[in-house]
């Protein structure tokens, strides 16, 4: 497992700064934390991006500290504006993929544990600007952004390229992916998938 890209190559991106405050207000970041089948629900997520084999697995953190259950060969990006929305977050990892010279970010969610490693390496290895991962025909994460759209992504907000995927679908290419794309953003959805 490489922990540092070279030139070209792409890498995995989890958004995992955000409070989850659907989940528990009060308590920034718990969701992320929770047990889910014996280990905290972002770990599952982190797992199964290190599992594709990408370039490296950047882990962007903000409300929680994180650094105590992530696994080893993760880079942690903190986020200190984390607050202003996913789109800081998102603009957090293009800043240091620009600085380390990839052509391209594979992102996915803290709060997505189900997402399988097959989804991450078809998603990265697809041609494209924009690559994003259908399941049953429905977008959900992962998604590529190669460096050739990194201008043209919100700064702010809490959209990450949703909405340049709406207003470009000229960019878009989907790939069919095996896995569940579902997100632990309830306590509900927590009992569902434990």
């Amino acid at each position: 497992m490489r922990t540092s890209p070279t030139d070209g190559d792409a890498v995995a991106v989890i958004l995992a700064a955000g409070a989850g405050t659907r989940f528990s207000a009060g308590r920034p970041g718990e969701k992320l934390m929770v047990d889910l089948r014996g280990r905290p629900v972002v770990v599952h997520a982190v797992e199964n991006a290190l599992a594709a084999g990408l370039a490296g697995t950047w882990v962007v953190t903000g409300s929680v500290d994180l650094a105590p259950v992530l696994p080893q060969g993760v880079r942690m990006l903190p986020n200190p504006d984390w607050e202003q929305g996913q789109a800081t977050s998102l603009q957090r990892a293009v800043s240091e993929a620009g600085r380390a010279g990839v052509a391209a970010i594979v992102v996915g969610l803290g709060d997505q544990p189900l997402i399988a490693a097959s989804a991450w390496r078809a998603v990265a290895d697809a041609d494209g600007e924009i690559v994003v991962a259908t399941y049953d025909g429905r977008r959900r994460n992962p998604v590529k952004l190669s460096s050739a759209i990194w201008p043209l992504l919100p700064t702010r907000g809490d959209e990450g390229a949703r909405q340049l995927m709406r207003d470009r679908p000229d960019l878009v290419r989907e790939v069919p992916c095996q896995g569940d794309p579902a997100d632990i953003d309830t306590r509900e959805d927590l009992e569902r998938w434990s």
